[in-house]
């Protein structure tokens, strides 16, 4: 008999630094196939496009302002930031 139960995956350590928009050198593609959270200043974030942990900022849209290229105007926050695997 074989078993059919589906082990989950090992999850990859969280880099330092994490972009989710492909085109950047800090997307991991790997670390995506899991839920990650964000965790800032003690609040969890949804809307995170980008965060550093060691330089304390995270990067999330302006409201609903676009830049001349379509994506998403990005504004850096500074603070504490923590990773974490939901």
């Amino acid at each position: 008999m074989t078993d059919t139960s589906t082990e989950a995956s090992p999850r990859p350590e969280l880099p330092d630094r994490l972009s989710i928009d492909v085109r950047s050198p800090h997307h991991v593609r790997a670390v995506f196939a899991h839920d990650i959270g964000i965790r800032f200043n003690g609040k969890d974030r949804s809307d995170v496009e980008e965060y550093c942990v060691s330089e304390g900022w995270v990067r999330v849209p302006a409201g609903k302002t676009l830049d001349r290229k379509g994506q998403p105007l990005l504004i850096k926050l500074k603070g504490t930031v923590e990773a974490f695997y939901r």
